[in-house]
């Protein structure tokens, strides 16, 4: 099925609900994860409501993200569109108010087998959400920034030594 999830997918999409907090992070996080382990992998982010299209990530989202070497202040707001299910080959959601919105967007073109929750990499079926840490203290920023490590962590060993066997390397050429 030309829709589905490849068995090395390269290109990931981080979505929460405005863009400018959670998946900003999770996009950091994960294409400095890719960088360092010498992935040619493509990383962005989205959100499902249009409240803070164009703005930057959220100002504690770029500190924590300072704090642990990651510049993510190049970032903009945008809008998740059905479009990004043939633009991406995986899309995680942050939370499952959020994953509902991306089957609501997507209409005809949602692809189960491209999207996922990302705390799924870590605990799979548990549904478990990535808090939304906007309207609260920068301590909620911090673990918001080690579960989403811990995930991008586990993205990296399930899908970068995939990446790197020879064969999706001649594949590249």
């Amino acid at each position: 099925m030309e829709n589905s999830t490849p068995a090395s997918p390269r290109t990931f999409l981080m979505v929460c609900l405005g863009n400018i907090c959670r998946s900003p992070l999770a996009e950091g996080i994960l294409q400095e994860k890719a960088r360092a382990a010498g992935l040619d992998w493509v990383v962005d982010s989205a959100g499902t409501n249009g409240y803070h299209i164009g703005e930057d990530p959220h100002p504690l989202s770029q500190k924590v993200a300072r704090l642990n070497g990651i510049d993510i202040s190049c970032q903009r707001a945008r809008k998740f569109t059905a479009n990004d299910f043939q633009r991406f080959d995986k899309i995680y959601a942050l939370a499952g108010d959020v994953m509902e919105q991306i089957r609501r967007i997507a209409g005809k073109q949602y692809d189960p087998a491209k999207a996922d929750l990302l705390m799924n990499e870590l605990h799979p079926g548990g549904d478990e959400d990535v808090p939304d840490p906007y309207y609260g203290s920068e301590s909620g920023y911090h673990e918001v920034y080690r579960m989403i490590e811990a995930a991008a962590d586990r993205i990296i060993e399930k899908y970068g030594k995939i990446s790197q066997t020879p064969s999706a390397q001649s594949n590249r050429s």
